[in-house]
């Protein structure tokens, strides 16, 4: 386990999920609320960047304010919410599309089903290892 970024990695990527579905779902009953702007979560391009860095060259700090904006480890990836009030299509400026919100909450339920097998597997891979056996 020493060395082993994949539960960080299950972890932060679970709660990103997480908050991209409660995101979504407030995208959804906020359908029909003039001006309201769409919500939007990221965070794999964060994940992606740590994961990437052992193969990247290493940079040194010489101090811990430099450098600030490179993630050197899955702690610090923290999903970011942000409001989409520029992708204006309706005359009431709200900006939530139902179709686009449901296919976008079947996608994250589906990679969030996903992430949950991948724990799954590896907490049987190493009841295995620990139990010796099946």
């Amino acid at each position: 386990m020493i060395g082993d970024m994949t539960w960080g990695v299950i972890e932060r990527d679970l709660g990103g999920l997480a908050k991209r579905l409660e995101a979504t779902s407030q995208n959804i009953a906020n359908v029909n609320t003039p001006r309201y702007a769409r919500k939007e979560v990221s965070f794999e391009d964060q994940l992606k960047e740590v994961i990437d860095s052992p193969r990247k060259l290493p940079l040194k700090r010489s101090s811990d304010r430099h450098f600030s904006n490179v993630k050197t480890s899955v702690a610090e990836v923290i999903p970011f919410e942000r409001s989409v009030g520029y992708e204006i299509y309706r005359l009431d400026h709200n900006n939530v599309d139902p179709e686009t919100e449901a296919a976008r909450l079947a996608e994250t339920r589906i990679t969030y089903q996903a992430m949950t097998r991948v724990l799954t597997r590896k907490i049987a891979n190493y009841r295995r290892a620990i139990g010796g056996g099946a």
